[in-house]
């Protein structure tokens, strides 16, 4: 199921985040606007749904969440464009820590 966040997580919106993997989250984020996608099967319907919600191409990054650990893998095929990052992980450290505060201010702690 996939929810979109504007604010941190309630324990019952994080249990329906981890049905599809688990023990992990695939999530994209628009780092402009601040709101997270989550919970889907692939990175891409989670872009989708930010896409579908008015975010732009450009501010949208993936990666997946382990609420248990904490831990991050910026890898995703969303990530991978000629023009902003050429390769599926996410490279530019501005940009990679942007994603992981949106991440930890929503569903860290949860």
């Amino acid at each position: 199921m996939i929810l979109l966040l504007r604010d941190r997580a309630t324990p019952l919106q994080l249990e329906l985040l981890l049905q599809q993997h688990k023990f992990y989250i695939k999530t994209a984020v628009d780092i402009e606007r601040w709101v997270l996608a989550g919970g889907g099967d692939l990175h891409y319907d989670c872009e989708q749904a930010l896409l579908g919600d008015g975010s732009r191409q450009e501010n949208i990054w993936c990666a997946s969440f382990m609420p248990l650990t904490g831990r991050m893998i910026f890898e995703s095929m969303v990530n991978l464009r000629p023009r902003q990052n050429r390769s599926m992980e996410l490279l530019d450290p501005i940009i990679r820590e942007r994603v992981a505060q949106i991440i930890v201010e929503f569903l860290g702690n949860v």
